[in-house]
């Protein structure tokens, strides 16, 4: 007799494949509708809605400063609690690099236990089809792990949080969320972790122009991200001594914060269309690329409406996210 745990398995499985459920795109899909549509209102309307929607989405330099609502206040948590999800993130995304290495390297299926994980969160056994190849999820799956590292060590190591900032319980949750959803889509539509498939073999001679072209620009991205994310790092240092002078948000100079605002969000995009672009076939990674985009776009723009707000001196010809143009 089948333990009770994988007869209700089986349920959900058969219920996932007749209906083609695909719970990342789902998941994906539900972030990019949600941060449009509010996205949108605090960006055009935002004088008009309640205090508790502009307190539960702004955090940060351009957190809430009006009167507060208590239940919204309650579900806050300090935003430094960010480096918990980047804990999470290295560890998932170095697991599925070790399971998609070790799996190319031995040429065969993915184990039992993956496939059927992937089938559960990709749409179901007979519904998922190989669109990615060995060497192109390699590509993807080292870009993903080596930011995934970089931010555990910055939000752990180096960056500064202020103990007076705090975030929405839901964008802590989020966080999570998206590296879960995101790395598992790395492996979800790639040969050897497709039922019936098996992968191919990799080799560097099998690197294509648009591969080490994207590998080029996403450790430029990479490179420049944390030098961005250094200089705001230093602005509340004391240069001599290294020590943490204060926690209060300065003006930024230098860098790519010549030309914009949020220099450090730009890079995050460009990152994921690297990924995203590579990973084309499938549907999910451009549902990523999309949530990814919007959402540093909104926050870009808030946070360039802030540094104009509060610096009278605040340069004019800073564009918010994109070099030039917005």
């Amino acid at each position: 007799m089948a333990a009770p745990e994988n007869g209700i398995l089986e349920v959900l499985e058969n219920l996932l494949d007749r209906y083609k459920i695909n719970l990342l795109q789902m998941m994906f899909g539900t972030f990019i509708a949600t941060i449009v549509f509010f996205g949108g209102l605090m960006t055009f309307v935002e004088k008009y809605l309640p205090n508790s929607i502009r307190q539960s989405f702004r955090y940060g330099k351009h957190s809430f400063k009006g009167e507060t609502d208590p239940l919204v206040a309650w579900l806050e948590v300090p935003k430094s609690w960010f480096k918990h999800f980047y804990v999470f993130a290295l560890f998932w995304s170095w697991l599925a690099f070790y399971v998609l290495v070790s799996t190319v390297r031995e040429q065969k299926e993915a184990p039992e236990y993956v496939l059927r994980f992937l089938d559960i969160m990709g749409g179901g056994r007979s519904h998922r089809k190989v669109e990615i190849d060995s060497t192109t999820a390699c590509v993807g799956a080292l870009m993903l792990t080596l930011q995934c590292t970089r931010r555990f060590y910055e939000t752990n190591f180096v960056q500064i949080f202020s103990k007076k900032s705090k975030i929405n319980l839901s964008h802590y949750v989020v966080g999570y969320v998206h590296y879960f959803g995101a790395i598992i889509a790395l492996l979800s539509n790639t040969s050897g972790f497709v039922r019936g498939s098996k992968p191919m073999e990799f080799s560097l001679d099998k690197l294509t122009g648009q591969q080490i072209l994207y590998l080029g620009v996403f450790f430029l991205a990479w490179q420049q991200q944390y030098a961005s994310n250094m200089i705001l790092v230093n602005l509340r240092k004391d240069p001599r001594t290294g020590n943490v002078k204060t926690e209060k948000h300065l003006l930024p100079k230098g860098g790519l914060f010549n030309l914009l605002s949020s220099p450090h969000m730009f890079l995050e995009v460009v990152m994921y269309f690297c990924i995203a672009d590579l990973y084309m076939p499938v549907k999910i990674w451009r549902l990523i690329f999309l949530w990814v985009a919007s959402n540093q776009t909104i926050n870009a723009l808030l946070t360039h409406k802030w540094y104009r707000e509060t610096f009278k001196e605040y340069p004019k010809n800073r564009r918010a996210i994109i070099p030039f143009l917005l």
